[in-house]
């Protein structure tokens, strides 16, 4: 029979969690200021201060491609360049989102494998495009994920290595962080080692795809602090600048809470591996990518794949050929075992 829990399509499938749910009921109470200027989202932003040990500026949003794009309009004028990953989502899954936000902001697809960007092909695009040459649209720009698009998770040394060539340039550090939780927890170090002390500007912290209704927050450290401003404005005129903003910091107020962003992270990253472990171990199945956060990429032959379908398992074909598997806080024991029964 069918089992209606094995949905490994997306984190962005699952529920929200209840505490962050039970959240936006208690921030319901009352009349309070609009478009940010309430004591919840001046608490999270207190918070987030603390966790990432620094000074910083934060605006919240409600999806992963509003927080991208203007953060990257406030680091790239329209005549200059993003360099990025081929399988960034800013550059597959954005539907021209940055260049629409940016005025015309390019972008410039690198390669390497596993979704991350390779050194050597950084270094020669860099050679590539000189300052001051007029021809060519200036970098002003490097876009990270993490998670990549293919779950995988950089290290701070390897975006320290990335952000370092930007040095003598007027460029900046950008990192989609939808998944930031997950590789935060894989990499087992703290959040500011990570960002702002390997070199990245602006964060864009994701919430949605862990645990929040949606929420996100494009945070900026201190170099582009003086920004936020501006930020706020390309937010107001893009129409993404929420009325009861306290409903969004609210979510993010509970995520926060006690760790809990990083316990759910945890949860969905060990579902995961006992997902990817069981997998592994059938004939014919190999792994496509390490699996480093809470994202599956294996090689299934046909007959397999139709019989987990068949059994109820959902997820999806990837352009490569290869079957994505997505777990989340919601993720439950049951949903392995029932996929371990779908096998034998």
């Amino acid at each position: 029979m069918p089992n209606d829990g094995m949905n490994f399509l997306s984190d962005t499938t699952a529920p929200a969690h209840p505490a962050l749910i039970d959240a936006l009921a208690r921030a319901n109470t009352d009349f309070v200021p609009s478009y940010g200027a309430d004591t919840l989202s001046a608490r999270v932003e207190t918070r987030l201060k603390e966790i990432f040990e620094t000074d910083l500026k934060c605006l919240f949003a409600i999806s992963g491609t509003a927080s991208n794009a203007l953060a990257l309009s406030v680091l790239c004028p329209g005549h200059g360049a993003i360099l990025c990953h081929d399988e960034a989502h800013i550059h597959r899954d954005e539907r021209g989102a940055p260049e629409f936000y940016t005025g015309g902001g390019k972008l410039i697809p690198l390669r390497g494998d596993h979704a991350k960007i390779d050194g050597e092909e950084l270094d020669r695009y860099l050679t590539e495009i000189p300052e001051g040459f007029v021809h060519t649209a200036p970098v002003r720009a490097l876009s990270l994920s993490n998670l990549t698009e293919s779950g995988t998770a950089y290290s701070p040394d390897e975006v320290r290595a990335h952000t370092a060539r930007l040095a003598g340039r007027p460029a900046f550090a950008h990192m989609d962080g939808a998944r930031f939780a997950n590789a935060l927890v894989n990499q087992g170090c703290t959040p500011a080692a990570l960002t702002w002390k390997a070199g990245i500007d602006v964060l864009c912290l994701g919430a949605t795809k862990n645990g929040a209704l949606g929420a996100e927050a494009v945070i900026l450290f201190p170099s582009v602090m003086d920004r936020f401003e501006e930020l706020q404005v390309r937010q107001k005129r893009g129409g993404h600048m929420a009325p009861k903003m306290r409903f969004l910091a609210a979510q993010f107020d509970a995520w926060l809470e006690d760790d809990r962003w990083l316990d759910l992270a945890a949860h969905a990253n060990r579902q995961a591996s006992d997902l990817a472990a069981l997998l592994a171990a059938q004939p014919g199945v190999t792994l496509a990518h390490p699996v480093e956060g809470n994202e599956i990429f294996v090689r299934l032959p046909e007959n397999l794949a139709g019989t987990l379908r068949e059994a109820g398992a959902q997820f999806y074909t990837w352009p490569d050929g290869s079957s994505r598997f997505v777990t989340s806080w919601a993720t439950q024991d049951n949903d392995i075992a029932a996929l371990r029964d779908a096998l034998s």
